[in-house]
């Protein structure tokens, strides 16, 4: 199975890896990317000689025969690089978040309904193992309806959000985009309702400062002492190369929002970038009125607390894999996508109202509304 690569960076080099696990005949057939030199001395020196190279998308849609598209560009490039693939109806493999603007948005959605292609976004928590037992759990009926969510993802290592090419807000759409979308989606996927309505907030008290724009660590004259300094890291790399508190730092560094739900529940959600260590949390709480069960990702722990008798249950998912299976899974998917064999597990129509439900949600924070989430209300305020 011919793989075609936009956009070969670490995520999509290490999902391509599950899909070559997955069935050893997929392979990369040809790749798009403006690091393609380097590229190609990579695979070179892996054995991979192979594959052929391409300056544009629609020189490679042109020029092969593939079974499938994988797409990893950064963020703003999402939308632009799908429209061309679906346009062959070929199997893709897109990478969150499928927009960064409503327009982007939009249009992406009129594409996708106008294609016949197969599409899996990159969501692998909704079908991690430790999201399906809370799912298992919620639909036995044990806990009754769910009438209340509490959400967390205190991220520990924000700084990547700071510190490199992420601090860009033009190329990350904001943290709810990057972050958000992938619990958004999770919770949709657990609580099988609609959601109507959201509004948010966002705060940016911790990275931000008049530090010089462009200003590296490494000649900043107080790497030695502030607590976010990369300069002196042991094993050579630059990950994070640029001052957090410079005055081009990007991004808000906590934000929360509220969704209402069609039957009138609501769901909050919060995340914040700057905690650290046994701080960090990603999971949520799901009450019903016999019972709530919560789980956090990091501790591998799921807990059912019953409310009329004295009843814990524990279960334990702490020795889990990359995203507890969900990245084998969307892996999986995709080659079955290829195969013939079976439907996307990942929805664009997940992938679409998870983005429009953080665009909304920042739409919210920087202007003190509630914000509609019918795609009718979109259409409206795309081209009025």
């Amino acid at each position: 199975m011919k793989l075609g690569v936009i956009g070969y960076g670490s995520r999509i080099s290490y999902v391509i890896s599950e899909m070559i696990n997955q069935d050893a005949r997929c392979h990369i057939a040809a790749i798009v990317d403006v690091r393609k030199d380097e590229i190609r001395q990579t695979l070179a020196e892996q054995g991979n000689t192979d594959v052929r190279f391409y300056d544009t998308a629609e020189e490679m849609l042109a020029s092969e025969t593939l079974d499938g598209v994988v797409i990893g560009t950064r963020c703003s490039l999402h939308t632009e690089m799908a429209v061309k693939v679906l346009a062959t109806g070929l199997p893709l493999y897109l990478e969150k978040p499928v927009s960064t603007t409503m327009e982007d948005l939009y249009r992406l959605k009129a594409a996708y309904e106008a294609s016949s292609s197969q599409v899996i976004v990159s969501f692998p928590l909704r079908h991690s193992e430790i999201v399906k037992q809370v799912k298992e759990i919620i639909n036995s009926g044990k806990l009754g309806t769910i009438e209340h969510v509490q959400a967390v993802n205190n991220v520990p290592y924000g700084n990547v959000y700071f510190q490199n090419w992420y601090r860009d807000e033009e190329e990350t759409g904001g943290l709810f985009l990057q972050k958000a979308t992938h619990d958004l989606d999770y919770l949709n996927d657990v609580l099988q309702l609609k959601p109507v309505s959201v509004c948010a907030m966002t705060s940016k008290q911790i990275f931000k400062g008049t530090k010089p724009a462009g200003l590296k660590c490494k000649d900043c004259e107080e790497n030695r002492t502030c607590a976010e300094s990369t300069a002196f890291k042991t094993d050579g790399t630059e990950l994070w190369e640029y001052c957090a508190f410079a005055e081009d730092t990007g991004n808000e560094d906590s934000g929360s929002c509220i969704v209402r739900y069609e039957t009138g529940m609501h769901l909050t959600y919060s995340q914040n970038f700057f905690a650290r260590r046994g701080a960090q949390a990603r999971g949520a709480r799901f009450l019903g009125y016999k019972g709530t069960v919560e789980f956090d990702f990091y501790t591998g722990i799921v807990k059912v607390h019953m409310h009329h008798t004295p009843r814990v249950e524990t279960y334990d998912f702490s020795l889990g894999g990359g995203h507890f299976g969900g990245d084998t899974d969307l892996a999986k998917n995709f080659v079955e996508l290829m195969q013939g064999t079976a439907e996307s597990r990942y929805s664009l129509e997940d992938g679409l109202l998870s983005a429009l439900m953080c665009l909304k949600a920042r739409e919210s924070a920087m202007t003190d509304t509630f914000q509609s989430l019918a795609w009718s209300d979109v259409q409206e305020a795309v081209y009025v």
